[in-house]
């Protein structure tokens, strides 16, 4: 029969079992970066932030806290700009990989980032993000622009001034593509669709991403046509045109098909799912956040 002194010997070499597996566990979930949306700031993805660290323990997490609220509205390049100094560190602090979640507007924010920087983004969801422009009578709009509608707005958006907006930057009238082509001081670049002296980088870089989830719904309400957060978008006669039929897609302008042909992208798909419901919808979580994130 052991003595005393064995069993307690014993007790805490499994206690030291214990915690290493723990530790192990636990280092090997990747740094998760939240980027918000439009009109908003960090709080949006308290939700899915506090879930992740009861899901995957351990897991350290930042809510990127810049252009909230009506900051949000600054030019987008001036955003990535900025937020790229908060980004760099964080890359810098995780060699090994993070993991970037995106929502609305902040998913070209985090376009922009992982197209100028050579990331170590190992996985990117795009919860219904603009990612392939926006174009569409909403309620943003509305507010915002209340003078205009979708068919005028691009007298605006498609000049130096309103292209101080960030919503004009994706802005994408596919019924004045000159006036799109001149103007677009984001989107365009980095789709590739005028002259750009980084776009061979730019792709170099977007490639490196290991796996993209694409996220979004028709019941949106917001994103418009709500396919552009799978990379689609309306042609001339406003008709959707998915992403493999676009014309930068077909040319890999930016790196997208190579993910594809990579199989280095999922895309889901929700009906029932309000603009501002996707940072904190938990169905949305379960299936298309949490199990990407390991």
């Amino acid at each position: 029969m052991k003595g005393l002194s064995d069993i307690m010997q014993t007790v805490s070499m499994m206690k030291w079992v214990v915690l290493v597996s723990v530790l192990t566990m636990a280092s090997g979930y990747k740094h998760v970066v939240f980027m918000h949306g439009i009109l908003a700031g960090p709080s949006e993805f308290d939700k899915f932030a506090q879930q992740i660290k009861i899901d995957h323990p351990g897991t350290n997490t930042t809510q990127i806290n810049a252009f909230v609220d009506a900051y949000s509205l600054e030019p987008m390049w001036n955003q990535v700009e900025k937020i790229q100094i908060i980004f760099t560190q964080i890359m810098a602090d995780n060699p090994d990989g993070i993991h970037l979640v995106c929502f609305s507007q902040g998913g070209l924010v985090c376009r922009g980032l992982m197209s100028l920087l050579q990331h170590n983004v190992d996985t990117f969801i795009g919860l219904s993000c603009p990612l392939a422009g926006q174009y569409g009578d909403t309620a943003y709009l509305k507010y915002l622009f209340p003078n205009y509608v979708k068919s005028n707005i691009y007298r605006y958006f498609y000049t130096d001034n309103g292209q101080k907006w960030s919503v004009a930057n994706y802005w994408y009238d596919p019924h004045h593509q000159d006036e799109y082509h001149k103007f677009s001081t984001y989107l365009a670049i980095l789709n590739n669709d005028t002259h750009n002296g980084q776009s061979q980088t730019f792709k170099e870089n977007f490639s490196r991403l290991k796996k993209m989830v694409l996220v979004g719904g028709p019941d949106d309400g917001v994103i418009t046509p709500w396919q552009s957060s799978h990379f689609g978008m309306y042609n001339g006669s406003e008709v959707v045109l998915p992403m493999q039929e676009q014309r930068w897609y077909k040319e890999d302008s930016f790196g997208l098909r190579t993910l594809y042909e990579r199989k280095a992208i999922t895309t889901f798909t929700y009906s029932g799912v309000q603009h501002i419901h996707w940072h904190s919808d938990m169905d949305v979580y379960k299936k298309s956040v949490e199990p990407f994130l390991t």
